[in-house]
């Protein structure tokens, strides 16, 4: 059976969701393409997801979206949180491969994070997204499928670049103090 939901998971979830929801007003606007820019807040939600498992990832996605649509936007664009809540999820499901907590987030570890953030984010944004789009708010389906297709670029892009970062500083960093906390 998998590891069991505990404290820490939810101490998890409520500082991710915090720091989710701060980031949702970080952004690069990107001027050809309305509504989407650059944002710091995925790389950070697959930094939990990758650490935490699928449960965090797709609880911080899920709660941090609603949650910074409803305070920055003053209503919540669900066509666009069930995608994040998505990519966390899957970005999760591969915790036990990626090592980041054990502190052996290397090379092959760090191919396997990009290649699941980069699958992830195409189903999440490339599909997902413009069909609930679609079919939610009936929005036109070319303007939003253009808007699916940028945000997941760039979210690749961000995710590649700070995602990894975090989770080899992490690795290095946060490994070595769970094993002295163990020891004690």
């Amino acid at each position: 059976m998998g590891k069991k939901f505990g404290i820490r998971d939810v101490v998890a979830i409520g500082i991710g969701t915090a720091l989710f929801v701060v980031l949702t007003n970080v952004q690069i606007p990107v001027g050809f393409i309305p509504n989407t820019a650059l944002q710091t807040r995925v790389p950070v939600l697959a930094f939990f997801a990758a650490i935490f498992g699928p449960v965090v990832g797709g609880a911080i996605g899920l709660i941090g979206h609603a949650l910074g649509d409803a305070l920055f936007y003053g209503s919540v664009w669900w066509s666009w949180v069930f995608p994040d809540a998505l990519f966390g999820l899957a970005v999760g499901l591969f915790v036990k491969q990626y090592k980041v907590r054990e502190g052996g987030f290397g090379g092959k570890q760090i191919a396997l994070f990009n290649v699941t953030q980069v699958v992830a984010n195409a189903v999440a944004w490339i599909v997902l997204a413009p069909a609930l789009d679609v079919l939610i708010y009936a929005e036109p389906a070319n303007k939003v499928f253009a808007q699916g297709a940028v945000a997941c670029i760039l979210n690749v892009i961000i995710t590649a670049i700070l995602g990894t970062l975090l989770l080899v500083a992490y690795s290095k960093v946060g490994a070595r103090s769970e094993s002295l906390s163990k020891e004690e």
